[in-house]
């Protein structure tokens, strides 16, 4: 185009004076922000930035669309087709275009070598992104998972032969490291070494226990200060927004360079604080900015939002690829939790997006341990029938509490949204992060991190596992002894009811901090926290029943298949379950959570344990409400968004949703011929409705077709900067001849190339389940009503949401964006 100010003076008009400002502030997953502040990346409506190149032409929803906006241009005008922000996309155009798109590539490809082979990149371009998403979201896990295991050890002490050394590298290489003591030798100091000399006695106790609570506040003070200066979208988790924006909806700058930086930053640092938080939920971030991020390096994904949404959804996969170890899990989990459309071809390159990803991590090996899987076990007794009864005891505790923590989470935000809470979230983080250490030093089960904890409580005990929670009654000869190094069921010793009181304290904690952690403005998983949840409970009850099955190896229960000096019960086995459970009660997940599950543990011989745990805690959790915390966070902050496997049950039909009401104004509309250019301005000023139905004449109200409101005024702002004659008395035409106009009358602005001439209608009678699974199913932004071709009204997502949300008793003013 050669108007060089274009994109700085041409969209004067296209925000309204309506509750839908520029200057309003929002609160968008706990950050307030304001309308008018926009990401240096490119956003996912990116179009408005991009220079046009004529290959691309804005269709209509049966693909005759058009290739040109008025006469005498050929081009078509950037902007036009594209979004704004806190708005959602049009699936069925954005197919359309690509589709157009593809065709053109098609044909031309015949022509000529070049173009052929301008087909096959084009072909290949959507494998060579996914390669570089997961190549990039693995190296970025990777150092995520190393610069968090360091700088949560700083907390404890430092390394002499080198500050960078965490603890367990740095006692690698020690020929000093007694069995009983495997976590002490004199390369590791703590800090009351290194400060006062000494490591025992009350002071280095003293000083030790100050030291961890001024590097906990040290870090989360770093990580709320940079998340509220530079990005404000990379606090919380991230995987609400994303299912969110998966839907079709439009958050500019949440998938950002900035966003990315400093939630990769801040991530490390809230992790290591101490905090009951994990950062599995924020890798499934990390992994869509980049892939956002990637997508602005090929034209086919830059341009179309509906693609761009494919390779998000199988970024979602790689970031619990990358999270957990877990490739298969991770696009079951994209398929299950998160994708709105997941066609078969997403399907096959998330799982080699996530493959790539789990080979990466692979090779910079972050745990040590030359294995992909976070939580290795290996245990050596198979489970019995009569163990189900305990797994679905957990799977109960698991639906249980996840229930509970939804309720007391969403009333915590909403109590944080509603008051002055909600004004100092720097004041909230550290008085939070305070709290958490001071309660959590004394404990070492709450002391060390989430990860840690969870790896001691599935650890199956052996003959040389000096662990507390190992305390038991050593036997009187090694006849007692099972095979492969695994012990027989032994009565407790002091050791383990010690750690048995501990784990107790740390259960409640644990249950108790998580609610007001997550939700803070730092970045915050829900995933190993609810697991440590589950696995203290499972390690407890499997204790339990191993001291049953001990004392009561001749009752009916057990006999026949426990007999005494038999190796009968696995804790550890139970802490798997009990995690499975909790984590499936939060967020409702079941088969990629158990994929999940027996890819992270390893455990493959237990999957009927963990399918009896995550569907029983699925069913008693649904039993006191559908929405998983993911679900409930979506309807706390308002924003638009169907949830597929949510019912509608009433027998309301499209008249009774539509607007305009009886007692509203007339519907908004434009005629296809006899309105002035200056008519239709006053109409889209006047009014802050996103698009407008065309009609033949105000009188007899036949449906023509529909305009978008954007589309509108860039092509009036255009024609009057580049096309001779047009002023505001200049007619406006949407029909495809130009009427007789009087001969000293200006020339007429043909619109009718911006114009869908195929919208999406129903009848005022048509059922609203039925309309609802239209919206679902095709992505709609609006449909119009219509009662024997004459135009009644329109529906939109919002109007459904609100009268779903009517329909359930709960506040429709609730719904914040369209």
């Amino acid at each position: 185009m050669e108007n060089p100010g274009y994109c700085s003076g041409s969209f004067d008009g296209l925000h309204h004076p309506s509750d839908d400002d520029d200057d309003e502030m929002v609160d968008i997953a706990g950050a307030t922000l304001d309308f008018s502040t926009t990401d240096d990346v490119p956003p996912l409506s990116s179009g408005v930035y991009e220079e046009s190149n004529g290959t691309s032409r804005t269709a209509g929803m049966n693909g005759n669309g058009p290739s040109r906006l008025v006469d005498p241009l050929e081009d078509p005008l950037p902007g036009v087709g594209t979004y704004e922000d806190f708005n959602t996309i049009d699936w069925v155009r954005e197919k359309s275009k690509d589709r157009d798109r593809h065709r053109e590539i098609t044909n031309k490809s015949r022509q000529s070598t070049v173009a052929l082979l301008h087909s096959i990149s084009d072909a290949f371009s959507g494998w060579l992104l996914m390669l570089l998403v997961g190549l990039m979201s693995g190296a970025l896990a990777g150092g995520i998972d190393i610069s968090a295991h360091w700088m949560t050890d700083v907390k404890g002490g430092l390394c002499l032969r080198g500050f960078w050394f965490n603890h367990e590298h740095c006692c690698w290489l020690s020929n000093e490291t007694t069995f009983q003591e495997r976590d002490r030798c004199p390369q590791w100091q703590s800090w009351a070494e290194l400060i006062t000399g000494k490591s025992e006695g009350p002071l280095a106790y003293i000083m030790n226990y100050l030291m961890y609570i001024f590097w906990a506040l040290m870090f989360s003070f770093l990580a709320v200060i940079l998340v509220r200066a530079f990005a404000p979208y990379a606090c919380g988790s991230g995987i609400p927004e994303i299912k969110t924006i998966l839907s079709g909806f439009i958050i500019r700058g949440y998938l950002g360079k900035w966003t990315l930086i400093i939630k990769t930053i801040t991530l490390v640092l809230a992790v290591s604080s101490g905090l009951s938080l994990g950062k599995e939920g924020p890798l499934v971030h990390v992994a869509c900015c980049c892939a956002n991020i990637l997508c602005h390096l090929f034209t086919k994904y830059r341009k179309n939002e509906a693609k761009r949404r494919e390779v998000l959804s199988a970024a979602a996969a790689v970031g619990v690829s990358v999270a957990f170890g877990a490739p298969i899990g991770g696009v079951l989990f994209s398929l299950e939790e998160v994708s709105y459309y997941f066609p078969l071809k997403t399907l096959w390159r998330s799982f080699f997006a996530a493959l790539v990803a789990a080979f990466t991590l692979r090779s910079i090996n972050p745990f040590g341990n030359s294995r992909l899987v976070l939580f290795y076990v290996e245990f050596h007794t198979p489970w019995h029938l009569v163990e189900l009864a305990p797994f679905i005891l957990l799977g109960i505790f698991g639906g249980l509490w996840g229930a509970l923590f939804i309720k007391a989470n969403i009333a915590w935000c909403r109590l944080r949204k509603t008051t002055c809470l909600g004004h100092y979230p720097v004041i909230e983080v550290l008085v939070v992060a305070a709290l958490t250490a001071l309660l959590a030093y004394p404990n070492s089960y709450t002391r060390m991190s989430g990860s840690e904890l969870i790896s001691e409580l599935f650890n199956d005990c052996s003959l040389l596992d000096s662990s507390q929670l190992c305390g038991y009654k050593q036997p009187a000869n090694t006849s007692d002894t099972g095979v492969d190094n695994s012990l027989a069921d032994r009565p407790a010793g002091p050791g383990l009811y010690t750690a048995l009181w501990q784990l107790a304290l740390a259960l409640v904690f644990k249950m108790m901090i998580t609610v007001i952690t997550f939700g803070m403005k730092v970045p915050s998983g829900l995933f190993i926290p609810s697991m440590a949840v589950g696995a203290i409970a499972g390690r407890l009850l499997g204790v339990g029943m191993e001291q049953l099955a001990y004392y009561n190896h001749d009752s009916v229960i057990f006999k026949g298949w426990c007999s005494q000096g038999a190796d009968c019960i696995t804790p550890g086995l139970y802490a798997m379950v009990g995690a499975a459970a909790c984590l499936g009660g939060v967020t409702r997940m079941t088969v990629s959570l158990v994929v999940i599950m027996f890819e992270l543990t390893g455990g493959l011989e237990y999957i009927v344990p963990l399918m009896a745990a995550t569907m029983t805690s699925k069913w008693v959790a649904d039993a006191f409400g559908r929405e998983g915390i993911y679900e409930a966070h979506i309807r706390l902050n308002g924003y638009p968004f169907l949830e597929p496997k949510e019912e509608f049950e009433h027998s309301s039909l499209a008249v009774d949703v539509m607007r305009p009401r009886r007692m509203d104004p007339a519907l908004a509309v434009l005629t296809q011929e006899g309105m002035t250019v200056g008519e239709v301005e006053s109409l889209v000023e006047s009014t802050h409705f996103s698009g407008f139905p065309v009609v033949v004449s105000s009188e007899s109200q036949r449906l023509v077709g529909f305009v978008l409101r954007r589309d509108l005024l860039i092509s009036i702002d255009n024609a009057r900067k580049r096309q001779d004659g047009i002023v505001s008395a200049s007619q406006v035409v949407f029909t495809e001849h130009t009427p007789l106009l009087p001969p000293d009358a200006p020339p007429p602005l043909r619109l009718r190339c911006i114009m869908d001439l195929s919208p999406f209608t129903v009848t005022d009678h048509t059922p609203m389940d039925i309309t609802v699974d239209i919206f679902r199913k095709l992505g709609l932004r609006q449909c119009l009503v219509t009662h024997n071709g004459r135009l009644l009204g329109i529906i939109t997502k919002k109007d459904i949401l609100k009268h779903m949300a009517q329909m359930a008793n709960r506040d429709p003013d609730s719904i914040l964006f369209n």
